[in-house]
């Protein structure tokens, strides 16, 4: 298979401030919940905590492609996090793309 066939993998990371934790997932949750029931294109999105690091979050998401995953950036659902998160977090890490082989 070619490797723009592939499925799109991204990674995204952010470091939570203390007591926001409740209220950074109930919006990654919501973009989760939508990504996969309202993108053709959206495999997977997965919400993860850390053991051991209690206040990082992981998004672990799985695209049909690139385009698929352009698309995500100009949805509602991923408009409604931005607007929440950055006043939730200390940082966010940086975004690192991979494929499924």
């Amino acid at each position: 298979m070619p490797d723009n066939d592939k499925p799109f993998v991204v990674f995204a990371g952010f470091h939570v401030k203390p007591g926001c934790m409740e209220a950074f997932l109930a919006a990654a949750h919501d973009d989760a919940k939508h990504s996969v029931a309202d993108e053709p294109g959206c495999r997977q999105f997965d919400v993860v905590t850390i053991d051991d690091e209690d206040d990082t979050v992981v998004f672990y998401e799985v695209y049909d492609s690139r385009a698929a995953f352009d698309a995500h950036l100009e949805t509602p659902h991923l408009a409604r996090f931005r607007e929440a998160f950055p006043a939730l977090i200390i940082a966010e890490h940086p975004v690192r793309f991979g494929k499924l082989f």
